[in-house]
């Protein structure tokens, strides 16, 4: 009894093994197709490849956040783009990813999803999905204040917003600076975002 015991906890393992490598594969597959999308329809085509892993997955939380975070690019670059329709898409893949992990990562993609719907008209749009996009990141600083990406996508805000209005580059220096600072302490894992240092030191620069 204790050997067939033993033999069926050797090929759960071997089960578990060979399914953490197919997921991997697949994620580091479409991770390399979203680095080189350059299309509205590539990013997409990347965003559903990556749902259908967490929908097969039921435990990673990673595969929605980087469906959402694949829909963020083709909101950033594509200005044809129905924004709304994009963000509401992104924020039912954070929604999934939240019932398996709530996490400042996801935070991330929230803000960008609701900072994207201001940009459609901000003078009408800044106290509702202005709001929405800035309770994203502070709800992420809760979870995680030395999140790097967190002080990034806050310095791009303060950057962008008017001076008169409390903004400006001499606001957002020191949000850049302190995110560039946690970039270079940040332990890298597997698989886990590393986006934003380029970008977050291309910014510093331009506060100089």
């Amino acid at each position: 009894m204790k050997k067939l015991f033993l033999i069926s906890l050797l090929f759960a393992a071997i089960g578990t093994n060979a399914q953490s490598e197919k997921y991997v594969a697949a994620m580091k597959k479409n991770l390399d197709l979203m680095d080189s999308a350059k299309t509205t329809a590539d990013f997409q085509n990347v965003s559903n490849a990556f749902e259908r892993i967490g929908d097969a997955e039921k435990t990673q939380w990673l595969p929605y956040y980087y469906a959402g975070l694949a829909l963020t690019r083709a909101g950033w670059t594509d200005q044809k783009l129905d924004k709304d329709a994009n963000a509401e898409k992104i924020k039912a893949l954070c929604d999934k990813a939240e019932v398996l992990d709530k996490n400042a990562e996801i935070c991330t993609i929230r803000n960008m999803a609701a900072t994207q719907q201001m940009l459609v008209d901000p003078q009408t749009r800044w106290q509702t999905s202005g709001m929405e996009a800035s309770a994203a990141l502070q709800k992420g600083m809760q979870l995680d204040p030395n999140n790097p990406r967190l002080y990034y996508l806050q310095g791009m805000s303060m950057f962008n917003t008017p001076e008169q209005f409390g903004g400006g580059k001499d606001k957002a220096k020191p949000l850049f600076a302190k995110s560039v600072e946690l970039f270079k302490k940040q332990e890298h894992k597997p698989l886990y975002p590393n986006w934003g240092q380029d970008q977050a030191e291309q910014m510093l620069a331009k506060c100089q």
